[in-house]
């Protein structure tokens, strides 16, 4: 394993083992100045993952809260928080087409001005206590949470094929800062206003807009137009005949709704067992920290062991926590099942990520990155809207409803699982 730590050497491509080529997507030169752009990059994506990121913890706490107030049923409560999901499904094609033809920068700005809308448009659902005009505000602040799904693709445009996993893993990884930022400035702001939750959302507008200058940093060439006669690349039905474009989409989509079906259900479940809620709010921070905490280290992990190996081993760690939370209902069973969700989501989505990422052409980048998204998002979306049926309609008390949701996990790990096995029994493509 590489010795390397996660601090200076962690940005610095030429420090990278080398591995040999096993992919159709662009070669990235390892010189130095490659190599700084490349560092230049990543660092401007991991302020941004931080900065911006932390509005998706603020609206995740607190949109369940708002649309209770507002809603005459209450179990439309989390609604809000469904449509931020489907918002984000479906703006992933739109904007991957948008950074295909006009570069990362202009689809990272479109964004933060979705987050920036929907969060105004929230700000006065919640002003004139509108339930429509708040769900239509968490609808558009979810092109602000697409958006922020292609930081891990754009940290891998400029890199070298052996930097690129860690690209991708510090970009993630600074989901630890957004994780504590978010929550914090919940606090300072969900009251400060008359109106209850109206500050947070005023927050969210202003970190939209003053965090997007971060963009003008970026130094991501713009895609070359195909001129007369230049390859255009596959369809997207050839895209998902390719055997490993398709099995990273289902890896990635299994381990990412997964994930999400057992985070919603985490509070309730914890509350409904006779916890306290401040111990289903240190639960999740405990689940949000193991997801972000590994990305230091997974990207050397990938370069030493294999891709296909990372991810197996993601899907069985999440294997493993479904068999904790199957196994009762104490505090500490709580505590170790999220803890292994969150680490086995790290090592399957990014390990996901990097095999797309290597499995493609440049001039399909748009095409398949927004495919990917779309079908990820929209398995987060069922699995959100599931969660809480799940949890409440599935069994007469809270134990049989956390029972039902982990065991809802089996069958998508057995797809995800038997995707990969095909995977690599299969002899492997060429270039």
């Amino acid at each position: 394993m590489s010795n390397h730590s996660a601090s200076d050497s962690a940005l610095d491509p030429e420090s990278a083992p080398e591995s040999a080529p096993e992919s159709t997507a662009e070669s990235t030169a390892d010189t130095p100045a490659s190599s700084a752009r490349a560092r230049r990059n990543v660092t401007v994506l991991m302020l941004a993952q931080a900065v911006l990121g932390s509005q998706m913890p603020m609206l995740f706490i607190l949109g369940g809260l708002a649309g209770q107030s507002l809603a005459s049923n209450a179990c439309l409560a989390t609604l809000p928080i469904s449509l931020i999901v489907v918002g984000s499904m479906v703006a992933a094609t739109p904007l991957s087409a948008l950074m295909q033809r006009y570069g990362r920068r202009a689809g990272f700005f479109a964004g933060t001005l979705g987050g920036a809308a929907g969060a105004a448009v929230a700000t006065l659902g919640l002003l004139y206590t509108s339930f429509p005009l708040f769900l239509l505000g968490s609808f558009l602040t979810g092109i602000y949470m697409s958006s922020q799904g292609f930081f891990r693709f754009a940290a891998a445009d400029t890199a070298s094929e052996a930097f690129r996993p860690r690209a991708i893993s510090l970009v993630l990884a600074a989901g630890l800062l957004s994780a504590v930022i978010g929550p914090q400035m919940v606090k300072v702001t969900s009251q400060a206003m008359v109106v209850p939750f109206m500050g947070t959302y005023m927050a969210v507008i202003a970190i939209n807009l003053f965090g997007s200058l971060l963009f003008l940093l970026l130094d991501i060439p713009t895609p070359v137009p195909a001129s007369e006669g230049a390859p255009a690349g596959r369809t997207r039905l050839q895209l998902l005949r390719s055997p490993r474009i398709a099995v990273s989409i289902i890896v990635a989509m299994v381990s990412y709704a997964l994930m999400n079906l057992v985070m919603t259900s985490t509070p309730l479940a914890v509350v409904g067992c006779g916890y306290k809620q401040s111990n289903a709010a240190d639960v999740v921070m405990g689940h949000v920290l193991a997801m972000y905490a590994p990305s230091f280290f997974t990207g050397p992990l990938i370069n030493r062991f294999g891709v296909e190996k990372i991810m197996g081993t993601g899907l069985a760690i999440l294997a493993a926590a479904g068999a904790v939370g199957l196994s009762g209902v104490e505090l500490s069973q709580f505590y170790i099942a999220l803890i292994l969700l969150g680490v086995g989501w790290n090592f399957g989505f990014i390990g996901a990520t990097t095999m797309l990422a290597n499995s493609h052409r440049p001039e399909e980048r748009g095409r398949v990155q927004g495919m990917n998204d779309m079908f990820v998002f929209g398995g987060v979306t069922v699995a959100s809207l599931a969660s809480g049926g799940l949890m409440n309609c599935s069994g007469g008390n809270p134990v049989e409803g956390w029972q039902a949701v982990n065991l809802a996990m089996v069958p998508f790990l057995a797809l995800a699982g038997a995707a990969l096995i095909w995977l690599a029994l299969r002899p492997r493509e060429t270039a």
